[in-house]
């Protein structure tokens, strides 16, 4: 398991767009499980509900998990997504 601390830098936060290109990313890693995790909620990375509900808001501190294979490729990806805005 990896993992590492992003903070998010989306001004509207994860809202949907920005869960769906996650969520998009992260099934490509189908034998991996990728979590979220901020100081209260979790949610799977490939689940855009549970990363909805979850609401993540501008300026959060998220924990990226990866478990399985090609996990550091995995959350190398996302924390790439983070950092980047998730294009916006």
């Amino acid at each position: 398991m990896v993992s590492q601390t992003v903070e998010v830098v989306n001004t509207q936060g994860i809202h949907m767009r920005p869960a769906g290109v996650l969520v998009e990313e992260m099934k490509k890693f189908s034998d991996c499980t990728v979590m979220l995790k901020t100081a209260d909620k979790s949610a799977k990375a490939t689940a855009v509900m549970q990363i909805m509900a979850a609401g993540i808001k501008c300026g959060t501190k998220v924990e990226i998990t990866a478990d399985g294979v090609n996990e550091q490729a995995a959350l190398d990806k996302a924390v790439e997504l983070f950092k980047s805005g998730f294009g916006e």
